[in-house]
C-alpha cells in the first residue's frame, strides 16, 4: 500500500504543472478584455484629437501623457501589491480605467481629454502592474515562461481586434458612444477580477528600507532592453494609420490582423524556447525581426509590404517580450516580484510614451518615414545593450 502511494506521489511529481486553471483563464480574460477597451481608443483618439483641432505634435502628446502618470504610479502600485494586496491594487486600478475612458467622449476641449487621459494611466498603472503580477503568482514556476507567453497573448488578440472594431465604430457611431464601448469593456474585466482568487499578502521581513524605493535592481536589466524596444510601439500606435493613408497604402486594419497571428505562431514556441535555453535563444532573433519590420514600415511602397512588416513585427515582439517579463521577475526575491513587474511596465510605459511624444515631432519635422528609421535605430540599440550586458556577466 505505502508502495503505490510513493508510485502515484512520484508519477503526479512527474507531470507538468497545470497552467490553465480557473484563476488563470479569468486573469487572461480580464487583460483580454481591458486591453481591448485600450486598443479601441489607439486609432480612435488621433482622429478624435483631430476633430477638438489638434494636430500631430498634440496627437503625440494626448497619446504618450498617460504613460507618464502610469510610470510615477507604478512604484507605489508595486509597494502596495506586497503589503495591501493584489485585489486592492488589481480592483481599484481598472475602476480608474473604467471611469477614465468612459469619460473620453464627454471632453470638449484638448486640455480637459489630457487630464482624463492623466487619470487614466493612474488606473493603467495599477491595474496592468497587479495583472502581470497575479499571472506570476498563478503560473507555476518551472512554466512561467510559456505560462508568460499565453497571457501575454491575451492582450496582444486585443491589438489585433481593437483597431479595426474602433475604426468600423467610429464610422456608424460617436465618439461618445465608441469611448462608452470601451468603458463596458472594462467593466466587463472588472467584473471577472471579482472572481479570481488572489495571493494573500505575506508579512514582510523586517529589512532596512531604501528612501527612493522606486524599482527592482534585479529587473533593471530587461526592462531597459524593453523600452527601447516599445519605443517603436509609441510610433505605430499613434501614426501608422495616418502614415498609410499618407502613403495611399490600404489595409491597415489587416496589419493589426496579421501581427496578431504573427504573435499566436510565436507564443506557440518562444515561451517554451525561453524556459528551456534561457533568453539568449529568443532576444537576439526578436530584435532583428523587428528591426526588419521598421525598416519596410520606413519604406511602405505597397500594402504587400505593410503586411510582411506586421508579420515581422508579431513575430519579433512577440518573441522578445514575454520573454523579458519572464526574465524580469526570475531574478527577483518572493516578495519583490510586484516591484520587478513595476519596474518592467514602468520602462514599457517609458518607452511608448516618449515613442509617441518624439515620434510626433519627428513626423512634424521630417514626415512621417523617419518614424520607423529612428525605431529601427532604437532596436538596435537595445541588441547592442543587451551583447553588451552577456559580455559582461561571462568575463
Amino acid at each position: 500500500m505505502g508502495q503505490s502511494k510513493q508510485a502515484e506521489h512520484a508519477g503526479t511529481q512527474g507531470k507538468p504543472e497545470k497552467i490553465w486553471t480557473k484563476d488563470f483563464i479569468f486573469i487572461c480574460l480580464a487583460n483580454f478584455f481591458v486591453f481591448l477597451g485600450f486598443q479601441m481608443t489607439l486609432p480612435t483618439l488621433p482622429l478624435f484629437v483631430e476633430e477638438l483641432g489638434g494636430n500631430d505634435q498634440l496627437i503625440g502628446i494626448v497619446v504618450g501623457i498617460f504613460t507618464f502618470s502610469a510610470l510615477l504610479l507604478r512604484p507605489y502600485a508595486g509597494h502596495a501589491l506586497e503589503t495591501k494586496g493584489r485585489r486592492y491594487v488589481y480592483i481599484i486600478g481598472l475602476a480608474i480605467f473604467v471611469l477614465s475612458v468612459g469619460s473620453f467622449g464627454f471632453a470638449a476641449s484638448l486640455t480637459l481629454l489630457l487630464v482624463i487621459r492623466i487619470i487614466q494611466g493612474i488606473g493603467w498603472g495599477f491595474s496592468t502592474t497587479a495583472s502581470g503580477t497575479i499571472a506570476t503568482d498563478i503560473i507555476p514556476a518551472k512554466r512561467r515562461g510559456e505560462g508568460m507567453g499565453y497571457y501575454g497573448l491575451s492582450g496582444n488578440i486585443a491589438l489585433a481586434f481593437g483597431p479595426t472594431l474602433g475604426l468600423a465604430f467610429v464610422g456608424v457611431l460617436s465618439f461618445q458612444q465608441l469611448f462608452l464601448i470601451c468603458g463596458a469593456l472594462g467593466l466587463t474585466a472588472l467584473l471577472l477580477a471579482g472572481n479570481i482568487n488572489y495571493k494573500k499578502v505575506e508579512e514582510q521581513p523586517v529589512t532596512e528600507k531604501r528612501k527612493w524605493d522606486v524599482y527592482e535592481k534585479s529587473a533593471l536589466q530587461p526592462s531597459l532592453l524593453l523600452f527601447f524596444i516599445t519605443v517603436t510601439f509609441g510610433g505605430i500606435a499613434s501614426f501608422l494609420p495616418i502614415y498609410a493613408a499618407q502613403s495611399n497604402v490600404t489595409g491597415i486594419e489587416w496589419y493589426f490582423l496579421l501581427y496578431a497571428v504573427a504573435l499566436l505562431v510565436s507564443r506557440t514556441f518562444a515561451g517554451r524556447l525561453y524556459d528551456q535555453k534561457g533568453h539568449r535563444a529568443v532576444f537576439i532573433p526578436g530584435a532583428l525581426l523587428i528591426i526588419a519590420a521598421m525598416g519596410l514600415l520606413a519604406w511602405l511602397p505597397n500594402s504587400l509590404i505593410l503586411y510582411a512588416a506586421a508579420v515581422l513585427y508579431g513575430l519579433g515582439f512577440g518573441t522578445v517580450q514575454p520573454a523579458l517579463q519572464a526574465w524580469s521577475v526570475k531574478e527577483a526575491p518572493a516578495n519583490r516580484r510586484g516591484m520587478a513587474n513595476a519596474t518592467f511596465f514602468s520602462f514599457f510605459d517609458l518607452g511608448v510614451g516618449i515613442g509617441a511624444i518624439t515620434f510626433g515631432q519627428v513626423a512634424h519635422w521630417l514626415g512621417y518615414s523617419s518614424i520607423y528609421v529612428v525605431s529601427a535605430i532604437s532596436v538596435f540599440i537595445s541588441l547592442l545593450l543587451y551583447i553588451s550586458f552577456i559580455v559582461r556577466k561571462t568575463a
